[in-house]
């Protein structure tokens, strides 16, 4: 090796190392990774575990619905083909890819977030995995999503048959609003003091 290789290689940092650590410093620390990737695999898993034993068990007692609290709660054994309230219903191939494009971004979001919001970090948690447990019933059950949670809130009336992600997304975006109204008064808070 010449005197001006050994010169070049000792004082050129290893560009790839600087790289690595320039972008984990750009990511979310390890207790936020840590919570938004477990309550991802946790509610894919019980979204998922939810429907097939529901849609079991019903089967199995050779019923279409069961009352679990008279004249409220409702186990149904129905199928979406549609997105929230039937929208969309037999568009399978573009509620597949809106669902793609939306866990994509959700997920950079989450992962050019860092650690400032904990609650938003939840919230993301929540939207990846009802978007998951969704997506995977488009994909793998003919583009029809399981539903299985029938709320009578008025007698006679139904509320639209729903499932864990479901409500996963909706307590997603109840705690998106809840973080976006602490962070209006923190904000205004701050700003009085000065």
């Amino acid at each position: 090796m010449t005197e001006s290789k050994k010169k070049q290689s000792i004082t050129r940092p290893d560009s790839g190392r600087v790289f690595l650590k320039m972008l984990l410093s750009l990511l979310p620390g390890l207790k936020t990774q840590l919570t938004f990737w477990s309550l991802v695999v946790a509610g894919i898993a019980g979204d998922l575990w939810s429907k097939a034993a529901i849609f079991a068990w019903l089967r199995q007692k050779q019923q279409v619905s069961v009352s679990i609290i008279d004249g409220f709660f409702w186990l149904v054994m129905t199928e979406n083909t549609g997105a929230a309230f039937g929208i969309a219903t037999g568009q399978t191939r573009l509620l597949i890819v809106i669902s793609t494009v939306a866990l994509v971004a959700i997920i950079a979001i989450f992962l050019s977030s860092k650690n400032e919001r904990r609650l938003v970090h939840v919230a993301l948690g929540l939207f990846t995995a009802g978007i998951c447990g969704n997506l995977w019933d488009r994909i793998f059950n003919d583009g029809r999503v399981r539903d299985f949670i029938d709320i009578v809130y008025w007698p006679g009336k139904h509320w639209p048959a729903f499932n864990i992600a479901d409500s996963m997304l909706c307590i997603g975006v109840g705690l998106m609003i809840i973080s976006s109204l602490t962070e209006q008064s923190y904000r205004k808070c701050v700003q009085q003091r000065k």
